[in-house]
Protein backbone atom coordinates (compact mmCIF):
# COMPACT_ATOMS: atom_id res chain seq x y z
CA UNK A 1 0.00 0.00 0.00
CA UNK A 2 2.81 2.39 1.03
CA UNK A 3 4.40 1.76 -2.31
CA UNK A 4 1.87 2.32 -4.49
CA UNK A 5 0.93 5.20 -2.42
CA UNK A 6 4.70 6.47 -3.40
CA UNK A 7 4.38 5.43 -6.70
CA UNK A 8 1.34 7.78 -6.86
CA UNK A 9 3.31 10.81 -5.81
CA UNK A 10 6.36 10.17 -7.67
CA UNK A 11 4.12 9.98 -11.29
CA UNK A 12 1.95 13.02 -10.43
CA UNK A 13 5.57 15.03 -9.47
CA UNK A 14 6.13 13.83 -13.22
CA UNK A 15 3.11 14.92 -13.92
CA UNK A 16 3.75 18.25 -12.78
CA UNK A 17 7.46 18.54 -14.07
CA UNK A 18 5.98 17.62 -17.93
CA UNK A 19 3.01 20.37 -17.55
CA UNK A 20 5.31 22.92 -16.73
CA UNK A 21 8.09 21.97 -19.02
CA UNK A 22 5.46 22.29 -21.53
CA UNK A 23 3.85 25.41 -20.40
CA UNK A 24 7.70 27.41 -20.88
CA UNK A 25 8.00 25.41 -24.65
CA UNK A 26 4.65 26.26 -25.44
CA UNK A 27 5.31 30.01 -24.55
CA UNK A 28 8.74 30.42 -25.99
CA UNK A 29 8.60 28.08 -28.96
CA UNK A 30 4.82 27.52 -29.96
CA UNK A 31 2.33 24.27 -29.70
CA UNK A 32 3.60 23.00 -32.83
CA UNK A 33 7.22 23.96 -32.70
CA UNK A 34 7.55 21.61 -29.41
CA UNK A 35 7.99 17.85 -29.43
CA UNK A 36 7.33 15.63 -27.29
CA UNK A 37 11.32 14.33 -26.92
CA UNK A 38 11.74 18.77 -26.13
CA UNK A 39 9.18 18.09 -23.50
CA UNK A 40 10.59 15.18 -21.92
CA UNK A 41 14.11 17.01 -22.10
CA UNK A 42 13.04 19.46 -20.54
CA UNK A 43 11.17 18.04 -17.92
CA UNK A 44 14.31 15.63 -17.01
CA UNK A 45 12.80 12.55 -18.32
CA UNK A 46 15.30 10.18 -20.29
CA UNK A 47 12.88 9.13 -22.87
CA UNK A 48 10.12 9.99 -24.52
CA UNK A 49 8.46 6.54 -23.21
CA UNK A 50 8.78 7.80 -19.67
CA UNK A 51 6.22 11.16 -20.83
CA UNK A 52 4.18 8.26 -22.34
CA UNK A 53 3.50 6.74 -18.83
CA UNK A 54 1.84 10.24 -17.77
CA UNK A 55 0.02 11.48 -21.01
CA UNK A 56 -1.12 9.59 -23.96
CA UNK A 57 -0.06 12.67 -26.85
CA UNK A 58 1.57 15.72 -26.96
CA UNK A 59 -2.47 17.37 -27.07
CA UNK A 60 -3.26 15.25 -23.79
CA UNK A 61 -0.58 17.59 -21.84
CA UNK A 62 -1.49 20.31 -23.64
CA UNK A 63 -5.62 19.77 -22.23
CA UNK A 64 -4.14 19.02 -18.97
CA UNK A 65 -2.47 22.24 -18.94
CA UNK A 66 -5.57 24.31 -20.11
CA UNK A 67 -7.72 22.64 -17.77
CA UNK A 68 -5.44 23.63 -14.77
CA UNK A 69 -5.04 27.11 -15.62
CA UNK A 70 -8.36 27.43 -16.25
CA UNK A 71 -9.45 25.76 -12.69
CA UNK A 72 -6.39 27.95 -11.07
CA UNK A 73 -8.01 31.13 -12.86
CA UNK A 74 -11.63 30.23 -11.85
CA UNK A 75 -10.46 29.78 -8.34
CA UNK A 76 -8.83 32.70 -7.63
CA UNK A 77 -11.76 34.63 -8.91
CA UNK A 78 -14.06 33.24 -6.62
CA UNK A 79 -11.62 33.86 -3.83
CA UNK A 80 -12.00 37.68 -5.33
CA UNK A 81 -15.20 37.52 -5.21
CA UNK A 82 -15.71 36.38 -1.59
CA UNK A 83 -13.23 38.96 0.09
CA UNK A 84 -14.80 41.89 -2.04
CA UNK A 85 -18.03 43.09 -2.02
CA UNK A 86 -18.62 45.97 -4.28
CA UNK A 87 -17.98 44.73 -7.99
CA UNK A 88 -15.90 47.39 -8.45
CA UNK A 89 -13.75 46.28 -5.88
CA UNK A 90 -13.93 42.51 -7.49
CA UNK A 91 -12.93 44.09 -10.77
CA UNK A 92 -10.03 46.05 -9.43
CA UNK A 93 -8.74 42.85 -7.93
CA UNK A 94 -9.06 41.08 -10.94
CA UNK A 95 -6.53 43.31 -13.12
CA UNK A 96 -4.65 42.98 -9.58
CA UNK A 97 -4.60 39.29 -10.65
CA UNK A 98 -3.44 39.47 -14.17
CA UNK A 99 -1.18 41.88 -13.56
CA UNK A 100 0.65 40.09 -11.09
CA UNK A 101 0.51 37.13 -13.31
CA UNK A 102 1.88 38.69 -16.09
CA UNK A 103 4.99 39.52 -13.80
CA UNK A 104 5.68 37.10 -12.16
CA UNK A 105 4.35 33.97 -14.20
CA UNK A 106 4.44 35.22 -17.92
CA UNK A 107 4.48 31.95 -19.27
CA UNK A 108 0.70 31.47 -18.20
CA UNK A 109 -0.34 34.76 -19.75
CA UNK A 110 1.41 33.57 -22.73
CA UNK A 111 -1.06 30.49 -22.88
CA UNK A 112 -3.82 32.43 -21.93
CA UNK A 113 -3.76 35.75 -23.99
CA UNK A 114 -1.08 34.93 -27.18
CA UNK A 115 -1.28 31.11 -27.76
CA UNK A 116 -4.18 30.84 -29.82
CA UNK A 117 -5.16 27.19 -27.81
CA UNK A 118 -7.67 26.69 -30.54
CA UNK A 119 -5.55 25.97 -32.82
CA UNK A 120 -4.51 22.54 -31.41
CA UNK A 121 -7.45 21.88 -28.56
CA UNK A 122 -10.24 22.41 -30.98
CA UNK A 123 -12.16 20.27 -28.63
CA UNK A 124 -11.98 22.81 -25.91
CA UNK A 125 -14.78 25.21 -24.97
CA UNK A 126 -13.33 28.75 -26.25
CA UNK A 127 -12.15 31.16 -23.44
CA UNK A 128 -15.70 32.96 -22.84
CA UNK A 129 -17.19 29.46 -22.09
CA UNK A 130 -14.82 28.46 -19.41
CA UNK A 131 -16.27 28.58 -15.49
CA UNK A 132 -13.59 32.37 -15.35
CA UNK A 133 -15.06 34.26 -17.81
CA UNK A 134 -18.90 33.37 -16.31
CA UNK A 135 -17.72 34.45 -12.93
CA UNK A 136 -16.24 37.63 -14.75
CA UNK A 137 -19.87 38.69 -16.68
CA UNK A 138 -21.59 37.82 -13.25
CA UNK A 139 -19.20 40.56 -11.51
CA UNK A 140 -20.04 42.72 -15.01
CA UNK A 141 -23.87 42.22 -14.07
CA UNK A 142 -23.69 42.78 -10.44
CA UNK A 143 -21.85 45.83 -11.33
CA UNK A 144 -25.14 47.35 -13.48
CA UNK A 145 -27.20 46.09 -10.90
CA UNK A 146 -25.74 47.81 -8.48
CA UNK A 147 -25.25 51.07 -10.69
CA UNK A 148 -21.79 51.32 -10.35
CA UNK A 149 -21.10 50.23 -14.39
CA UNK A 150 -23.37 51.84 -17.33
CA UNK A 151 -26.62 49.75 -18.24
CA UNK A 152 -25.12 48.34 -21.44
CA UNK A 153 -24.69 44.26 -22.78
CA UNK A 154 -22.21 42.72 -20.28
CA UNK A 155 -20.41 41.33 -22.83
CA UNK A 156 -19.95 44.74 -23.99
CA UNK A 157 -18.57 45.91 -20.98
CA UNK A 158 -16.34 43.02 -20.89
CA UNK A 159 -15.18 43.91 -24.33
CA UNK A 160 -14.63 47.44 -23.40
CA UNK A 161 -12.67 46.47 -20.23
CA UNK A 162 -10.63 43.59 -20.78
CA UNK A 163 -10.16 44.84 -24.16
CA UNK A 164 -7.62 47.82 -23.22
CA UNK A 165 -6.60 45.56 -19.80
CA UNK A 166 -5.70 42.24 -22.34
CA UNK A 167 -4.31 44.42 -25.16
CA UNK A 168 -1.59 46.13 -22.67
CA UNK A 169 -0.47 43.04 -20.77
CA UNK A 170 -0.03 41.55 -24.43
CA UNK A 171 2.18 44.50 -25.25
CA UNK A 172 4.37 44.04 -21.35
CA UNK A 173 4.43 39.65 -22.64
CA UNK A 174 5.68 40.92 -26.41
CA UNK A 175 8.46 43.27 -24.32
CA UNK A 176 6.83 46.17 -25.80
CA UNK A 177 6.40 48.15 -22.85
CA UNK A 178 9.58 50.15 -21.64
CA UNK A 179 8.86 49.42 -17.94
CA UNK A 180 7.67 46.73 -15.95
CA UNK A 181 3.77 46.12 -16.26
CA UNK A 182 3.10 46.96 -12.56
CA UNK A 183 4.25 50.44 -13.42
CA UNK A 184 1.16 50.60 -15.92
CA UNK A 185 -1.47 49.06 -13.19
CA UNK A 186 -3.02 52.07 -11.91
CA UNK A 187 -3.10 54.00 -15.01
CA UNK A 188 -4.41 51.17 -17.00
CA UNK A 189 -7.15 50.20 -14.18
CA UNK A 190 -8.24 54.13 -14.60
CA UNK A 191 -8.30 54.06 -18.26
CA UNK A 192 -10.57 50.88 -18.49
CA UNK A 193 -12.91 51.56 -15.75
CA UNK A 194 -13.65 54.76 -17.00
CA UNK A 195 -14.95 53.15 -20.39
CA UNK A 196 -17.32 51.11 -18.14
CA UNK A 197 -18.27 53.41 -15.20
CA UNK A 198 -21.57 55.21 -14.87
CA UNK A 199 -20.48 58.47 -13.82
Amino acid sequence: MEKEIENNKNKLDTQDEILLAALKLFAEKGYFNTSLGDIAEAAGIKTTSGLYQCFKNKQAVAEALYANIIDSLSISIDDIRRRNAKPSEQLREVVGLLFRLTQEAPDVMQFLLVIKVREFLPEQKPFMETPPFIKIIKILQAGIKAEEIKNIEPILAYTYFFGIINQTLRMALSGSLPKDVDAYQSQVWLAAWSVICKK
